[in-house]
């Protein structure tokens, strides 16, 4: 159907309804459910709002997302609807409000239309660990579609729906975009409210999109950024678009460490290389730049989230709301058995990990250290933007694998060398798609900006859009 908000708009102008694209969207989702991407289609409540802003559309009082159906990644909170993180442990909650971020693109029409698989509590690089089972690349069958947002990005390109909101915490929106062929946008940490998205890491997570053009990652993002009193890490800085301007020319930092890095595809390195190439050839200056702290990104990003996680997911009791252990008897048995019951075994793993960081005689030596290497990342991070507009690298070290290829916890970690760089910093980032890989697969290229910049990631997108 409508792969973008343009068509969308071009649609109803030439005599579409709200409620047949929500109809097709509803069909279309239930001669996919091979994929998995979809935990739940809200059928009953999407088909009363469409029929809502057809309604508004004839009185002419209807918004700037009117027609666009959007699916929600399962850690986004949606009033009167169910969200569990893809956990057992909340199965069958539902939610008493709704995210601010939603809230927002619901106030402009927006038609929300299911919520969709993930990672469990958005941990995980291939979305293999949700309770409710892996989701599939769209494009391969049997192969994985990157994590944790696997079910947003899978959504959005199969046109399950129009555009769709995922969570970042280390690259859990740009790596499946990645593996998937669409645009995958983080903002600056603090840009969009955190308030209603379930959290993993608090001082990571952002609310990121999933959407076929960089317009439309331009104008969700502009709906949803701004302060909110109900996120007090939310910032106040207003959102400012400049006009795409094609003779600009761009001071492009490019990282040696990544583009020598051993575990990038040599495919994907050369056509890298040959967008260099291009850039330099239309008067844009390319500055080599050295950032020898690549090898601590993960570990940095691993020792913090989890012990942040370990933090966050303690609420999860068996106690108050959610899973509780039919066998257990008495309060100690009520958490253990619920938590060792509702939990996956990666979300576990993460949590003993935070927990051991965060322990009498390793927190300094862990957790204090690991805060220390963070700021030493951001102020050199800092440095080499005064010295460039845009930083320049990959998305993936390679495209989307099949499904249980790794086996080993490190490795699937290392998926994210390239994407929790712009988390541990707080800047925002973009993965466009790329090119498509010998084997068929998709992959993609990642831009990063100063803090607060997203202007200079949708212009800079154009201006390759354009090569």
């Amino acid at each position: 159907m409508y792969r973008t908000i343009t068509e969308v708009k071009e649609g109803l102008l030439s005599g579409d309804t709200v409620l047949s694209l929500t109809k097709f969207y509803i069909e279309k989702i239930s001669q996919n459910l091979h994929l998995n991407a979809f935990l739940e289609v809200f059928e009953d409540s999407a088909i009363a709002a469409a029929i809502s802003v057809d309604e508004k559309i004839k009185n002419g009082t209807a918004g700037k997302l009117a027609g666009v159906i959007v699916g929600i990644k399962d850690n986004i909170c949606y009033k009167n609807h169910k969200v569990s993180a893809a956990s057992k442990i909340l199965e069958g909650f539902e939610s008493i409000y709704t995210a601010t971020a939603l809230q927002r693109l619901l106030d402009e029409d927006a038609i929300v239309i299911g919520r969709l698989n993930c990672d469990e509590f958005a941990m995980g690089s291939s979305n293999e660990n949700s309770a409710f089972g892996p989701v599939e690349n769209n494009l391969k069958k049997n192969y994985v579609p990157g994590g944790s947002s696997g079910g947003s990005a899978v959504a959005v390109s199969a046109g399950l729906c129009t555009v769709s909101l995922g969570s970042d915490t280390g690259g859990s929106v740009r790596q499946p975009a990645s593996w998937t062929g669409t645009y995958g946008l983080k903002p600056t940490y603090g840009r969009i409210s955190r308030y209603g998205l379930i959290a993993y890491a608090s001082s990571f997570d952002q609310i990121g999109t999933f959407t076929n053009c960089v317009e439309d990652a331009q104008l969700l993002l502009s709906i949803m950024a701004g302060t909110d009193e109900f996120d007090a890490t939310s910032s106040t800085k207003e959102l400012k678009f400049e006009d795409a301007d094609s003779s600009k020319k761009y001071r492009i930092g490019i990282i040696k460490e990544c583009f020598d890095h051993s575990g990038l595809d040599e495919e994907i390195r050369s056509h890298l290389q040959k967008i260099i190439q291009d850039l330099k050839l239309k008067g844009h200056e390319i500055i080599d730049l050295s950032f020898p702290f690549i090898e601590y990104l993960v570990p940095t990003y691993y020792v913090l989230t989890t012990a942040e996680a370990s933090s966050n997911l303690s609420r999860f009791d068996g106690v108050h709301f959610g899973y509780r252990s039919s066998e257990a008897k008495g309060v100690d048995e009520t958490y253990i058995k619920s938590r060792s019951e509702g939990f996956g075994m990666e979300v576990k793993r993460r949590i003993m990990a935070g927990t051991f960081v965060l322990s009498h005689g390793f927190y300094d030596a862990y957790y204090s250290q690991a805060q220390k290497v963070r700021r030493v990342l951001k102020n050199q991070t800092d440095k080499m933007f005064e010295k460039t507009d845009i930083l320049l690298m990959p998305s993936t070290p390679g495209t989307a694998f099949e499904k249980n290829a790794i086996k080993d916890p490190i490795q699937m970690y290392l998926q994210d060398i390239f994407t929790v760089h712009a988390n541990l910093t707080g800047n925002p980032a973009l993965s466009i798609p790329l090119g498509n890989h010998s084997n068929g697969l998709p992959f993609g290229l990642q831009i990063m900006s100063t803090t607060f910049d997203e202007s200079a990631l949708f212009q800079f997108t154009k201006i390759l859009e354009d090569l």
